[in-house]
């Protein structure tokens, strides 16, 4: 079966919004000044945290050059998040890790087995990878896990401050979470 889009006229396809990026990215091209902002940021702060578009910079109050800010479903300390937070710090310098899980998660409204029938009964395949999605039903007791693995991790400098935090998309705080 084709795609809808195939049956319409070249001139009257909607445009994707990846169409619309680009367009987007052509205006501000040609206004692009090189910016001398540094691949080391500027705060040396490496945050990790939910791909959830509510958990913007500006809750954090940065700007562009700030931080480094790694994204994932639920701010999950995976393999990945590791490497990236590892080559932030003995790479580019940052001094402190922030981990930021959040209320309203979709990531703790559903089960692990859940989700995999979901996917499998969708796309007709099962698949080895990924081999968890890390759901979770308490966002504050989340964090606490993910503290754990960066703190207990041997390359995690134990004078690097790790601190994880919950984000309350109700009422827009941060609230610190301890072990």
């Amino acid at each position: 079966m084709g795609n809808w889009r195939e049956t319409i006229p070249d001139a009257e396809k909607p445009m994707s919004v990846i169409d619309e990026i680009l367009k987007a990215n052509e205006e501000y091209a040609t206004h692009h000044k090189l910016q001398h902002i540094s691949p080391r940021p500027k705060r040396r702060i490496s945050i990790l945290t939910c791909m959830d578009t509510r958990l913007s910079m500006h809750v954090m109050g940065l700007v562009d050059g700030d931080a480094h800010i790694i994204r994932n479903a639920g701010g999950i300390v995976t393999e990945d998040s590791l490497r990236s937070l590892l080559i932030s710090h003995y790479l580019l310098g940052t001094e402190e890790f922030m981990i930021i899980t959040h209320t309203d998660c979709g990531l703790n409204k559903l089960k692990e087995d859940d989700l995999r029938t979901k996917i499998e009964r969708f796309t007709g395949t099962a698949a080895v990878s990924p081999a968890r999605f890390y759901s979770f039903d308490n966002p504050e007791e989340e964090t606490r896990i993910q503290l754990q693995k960066m703190r207990s991790h041997p390359w995690v400098p134990k004078n690097v401050p790790v601190r994880g935090f919950v984000y309350s998309v109700e009422s827009g705080r941060l609230k610190e979470i301890f072990l």
